[in-house]
Formats: structure tokens, sequence, C-alpha cells
């Protein structure tokens, strides 16, 4: 016999750890939480410098890019977290909100709701920020955001370097103002990552009314009649929801399973011999993602945390984080950065920046072997977009990913004036002492040319993916702005998928507010009290 609950939520993520806790406060509605991936009782889930660890492989997916036709056929390792907590248990901890004008250009497209001022309660909520309760900041929320433990003085030399540039401090950049360079805060209590996980799921366990189930991966939505009724498993077990079921995937895996149940461009569904239940066509369009950049330079002393990566300065760092919550392992490595302008006409900062205090911490980026420091550049809002789709049937197949990175000459021009940028603060005289020379890109490339060719093979994905199952209210819209899924009935979708532009900034905040939002429209609709 199958299994029926009231909400069956698939994704146990950012949005869905919101989501599920949430809509459990009420003991009279049953939610069950599916996650493909395993618990997060690795202790580097839970160690801030476990990130390093995370970018190379663990918990996730293992997925890559198809081909980019626009960068020389680069193909990007493209993260994606198979884990409880899902990006939140994975990520570098940056709490990050965008813009207020990117929540208010989506309510000026017609998605009521979604302004900056009725988005900003939900951000509130979530909180628990050990630095500020005000106008924009909560406390006694389940997400911990702190101020970073264990920065390093190469850090203020950054500030004063990008300060001789005209670029301010700014204390708060989730505050009145974004622009600036700043240390960001972090989801972090007490020195220790705080996922959606850890901060919603973790105190909950004990709800008789809340299931999770780690290690399930669905197959496809059952869909009868119009209706979302459930989920087959991949081992051929059926779940049943009476009121919803809801989607919560992230912008790549949210829509592969949409098209793995036969809902999406029914041309595509039938050249990979999947039957076409509902043919939506912006299923898997829409893809957004920040393609990252970085400059890295030599160090002329340990000023930063490089000399860690040998086994007993390791050992040593783990000691004294065990006795004091402090130093490296206390770090999630990129806590500082900033918001800025490449472009002058632009309505607000359009690129941001990732201080690494070390090299090779990500898949991919060159090491330093006498240590290091590197700069990260991103442009935040680019006009290329892509797909996700599938490669086939089988859903034991990765799905193919193009974000189309550089399809537009202005992301190209952008991307290519923010990495110059990066090189302008770190050529600074304030970090003359601790920069002994740039690496990469180094003195020999001048010319725009050189810059894209060097971009093409050393760059990498952001992981701020958006815009798969987009939200509007046009006829070709996935969801419409109480985040129903147009066409099908109790099919919900709430994760990034279904932002209907990308951010200015790193995503999983929002993705946070997504499932707080959701959580109230969904009671709501249902006569649940909130």
């Amino acid at each position: 016999m199958s299994e029926t609950f009231d909400f069956i939520i698939i994704g146990g993520g950012s949005a869905g750890s919101a989501l599920a806790a949430r809509l459990s406060e009420d003991p009279a509605v049953n939610v069950l939480l599916l996650e493909a991936g395993g618990s997060d009782r690795n202790p580097f889930y839970h160690v801030p410098a476990g990130f390093a660890k995370m970018t190379k492989g663990m918990g996730s997916w293992g997925w890559s890019s198809v081909p980019q036709k626009h960068m020389r056929g680069r193909v990007f390792n493209y993260t994606q977290a198979k884990v409880i907590g899902g990006g939140s248990a994975i990520n570098a901890q940056i709490y990050t909100r965008g813009n207020a004008l990117d929540y208010d250009e989506w309510r000026q497209k017609g998605c009521e709701g979604w302004s900056y001022a009725e988005v900003l309660p939900y951000f509130k909520r979530a909180e628990d920020n050990d630095t500020y309760d005000n106008a924009y900041h909560g406390q006694g929320g389940p997400l911990g955001v702190s101020k970073p433990r264990a920065p390093l003085p190469i850090c203020e030399a950054y500030f004063e370097a990008a300060a001789k540039l005209g670029i301010p401090r700014n204390d708060d950049v989730t505050g009145a103002e974004q622009e600036g360079v700043c240390f960001y805060q972090l989801t972090q209590r007490d020195a220790r990552r705080s996922s959606a996980a850890m901060a919603y799921l973790a105190p909950n366990r004990d709800r008789r009314n809340l299931t999770v189930r780690t290690g399930v991966q669905v197959r496809r939505l059952i869909i009868e009649g119009g209706r979302a009724r459930g989920v087959e498993l991949v081992d051929g077990g059926r779940l049943l929801a009476d009121r919803e079921v809801i989607l919560s995937c992230g912008a790549i895996g949210t829509p592969r399973l949409l098209q793995l149940s036969g809902i999406g461009p029914a041309d595509h569904l039938e050249s990979v011999g999947v039957e076409t239940v509902f043919d939506a066509p912006e299923v898997g369009a829409n893809l957004q993602d920040h393609l990252d950049l970085y400059c890295i330079c030599e160090v002329t002393g340990p000023h930063t945390y490089d000399r860690y990566a040998k086994p007993w300065n390791s050992v040593l760092a783990g000691l004294r984080y065990l006795l004091t919550r402090d130093g490296p392992v206390a770090s999630s490595l990129f806590e500082t950065g900033g918001f800025w302008y490449v472009d002058e006409n632009a309505r607000s900062p359009d690129i941001q920046f990732h201080l690494g205090l070390g090299t090779g911490i990500e898949k991919g980026v060159a090491a330093m072997p006498d240590g290091g420091v590197t700069l990260n550049s991103c442009y935040l809002r680019p006009r290329s977009r892509g797909t996700v789709r599938l490669a086939s049937a089988d859903p034991k197949d990765a799905p193919l990913i193009d974000p189309n990175y550089l399809a537009d000459p202005n992301d190209r021009e952008m991307s290519i004036r923010g990495l110059k940028l990066t090189q302008e603060i770190l050529s600074q005289k304030p970090l003359e002492p601790y920069i002994r020379q740039e690496r990469l890109p180094g003195p020999e490339v001048k010319t725009d040319e050189e810059y894209f060719a060097f971009i093409c093979e050393h760059s990498k994905t952001s992981h701020h993916c958006a815009g798969t199952c987009r939200m509007g209210i046009d006829e070709r819209a996935v969801v419409d702005p109480r985040l129903r899924f147009n066409g099908i009935e109790g099919l919900r979708v709430v994760d990034n998928s279904i932002m209907p532009n990308v951010i200015s900034s790193n995503t999983n905040a929002a993705a946070i507010m997504i499932g707080e939002k959701a959580s109230d429209m969904i009671r709501q609709d249902h006569g649940i009290a909130t």
C-alpha cells in the first residue's frame, strides 16, 4: 500500500528544509521531505573550512556542464548539492540577499508579493543575527547569521587597497546600501555552519508530523487527471499527497525531474524517449548563472591559510579550532569581498568580489606552491540564457546543463572589466607588503582577446544558477506568483528556479527566503493557521 501525506516536498535543500519546518508547525499537517542525498553527519559539513572539501565533490551529484560554445568548448565542473541541507550544507556560507531593485523588478514584471519591501520580512524572520537587529535584520530566527571569526590582516589591506580606487568600506552590504567592500556575514552560529538542515530540521526532528527521508530518489511525479497525486521512487515505491506535491530540487534538479515526469518541452521529451504528460516549453529554459573569474597572486609570507594545507599544520589548525573556535578551520575562506560597478550606467552594483584566503581552494583553480591569495569577480546581471535538458529517459543519467556563458557580448565585456578591476585592487600600495607578484592572469595578458583566452581556461561557476521554472503572469511562465505550476493542479515549485532573473549576489539566503514565503502562501491557500 502507498503511504499518504498532506504535503510531499522533494528536495531537502535551503528552500525545502525551511518549507518543511514551517508547514509542520501545525501538528494537524502531515509533511514528508524527501532528499536524494545522504545525511550531514560528517564533521566537514559543520566546520566552516569544510567548504574546501565540498568544492572538490563531497556531497554533490558530480555533474558537469556541456561544452560551452561561446567559451571555446570549455566544460565546467557544475557542483550541485546531494546531501540534506542542499547548497547550504556545502557552500561558502556567505549571507547576501542581492539588491533591493532585483526584487522590485520581479514585482514590476507582475509578480505580486515579491517586491523587496514584501520579501524583507521573510529574510528577517529566518535570521538569528549576532550583530544587527534593525529594519533590515532579525534575531531569534532559525538561521544563524554571524560576523567572521577568523579574519586575517590581509583583509584590512584589501579594504585599504579598494579605497585607493574609490570603493568605500560597507559594514553591512545586506542593509541600506549594497555598495562597497566588506566582511560578509556568514550562515554560521558559534563558529559552526548553520545549514538549512541544522537550522530548520534538526531542532524539529521529534515532530511526529514531519518525516524526513534521506537517500530517496524520485523517479517521476504521478500526474492523474491534470493533478499531481504523488511520486514514484526509483526503487518502484509510490508515495501519495492529499494536498500538494512541492518541488524544491533547485534550478537544475527541479526542471530535470519535471522533464523525467513528462512535463516540459514536448519536442525535447519526444527526442529522448519520454512520453509527454504536459507540454511546458519553458521548463528548463531561462537558466542563468554568474561566471566566476579570478586573479591569483603569490604572497610574500604566511599571510593566508595556504600554509595549513600541509598535513601537520592542518592537524594543529584542527586542535586550535576544537580549543578556541577560531583560526583557519573557523574560516569559510571566502568571507571578505564586496560589490561595485564596472558599468558606469548600472542601476546598482554589477560586480561582486570574493577574496579567497588562499589558492586552489576550489576544484580546478590553481594553487601557489609558496602560498597566495585569490580575488574572484563575477558579473552580476548576465544577459545570457541557457537550458537544462535530459540526456536520456534514464534517471541515472546526468542532465545536460548549458549555462550558455558569454553568449551575449555584453557579458563578455563586463566580465573582462571585472577581472581587470580585481587586478587593479591587488596592485595597490596597501597590499604591497603582502603580495610578491601576480601569477594569473599575469602581466603577459594585455588585450581583450588575450583576456578572453584566459577566461576560457581559468574560470568557474559561482554556483548561483536560477530561473529554469520562471515565475510570471504571462502564459509561458512556468509558475504563477504563488509558485503554483501553471496547468497542473496540486503542484508547486519552491526554489531558486522560480526567479525571473538571478539576483545580484550569492543565492542561498534568497532560497531560504523563498521557502519561508512559500510556507505562508501554502498555508493561506489551504486554510492552515499561520
